[in-house]
């Protein structure tokens, strides 16, 4: 319990405070990291654990498997996004003549 008194007062009020576990970020099987994948359809953020194939919610109960669809269409993704990124070319940079 956390008391805080007002200052202009004698009130004092007392603030009961619960420490409650912010984000799942390790794996309690393989330890590794996880990463949080959004799905709007559930209005909610679930934990991936890419090494044991499985989301967890914010609490870290065990939610569901990673689907062999939801895999190939994350490839694809990031298959899209890598070609987009490294094939983009940088504009040459010109130099104007008559300046030291």
């Amino acid at each position: 319990m956390n008391c805080v008194k007002l200052s202009d007062s004698d009130t004092v009020i007392q603030i009961e405070v619960e420490i409650q576990k912010i984000m799942p970020l390790l794996c309690k099987d393989c330890n590794g990291r996880r990463f949080p994948i959004a799905f709007p359809d559930q209005r909610d953020a679930l934990w991936l654990c890419e090494k044991c194939k499985n989301f967890v919610n914010i609490k870290d109960e065990f939610v569901r498997e990673w689907t062999k669809e939801e895999m190939e269409e994350n490839k694809t993704k990031l298959e899209n996004f890598q070609k987009d990124v490294t094939t983009e070319k940088t504009p040459e940079k010109k130099r104007r003549s008559g300046v030291n």
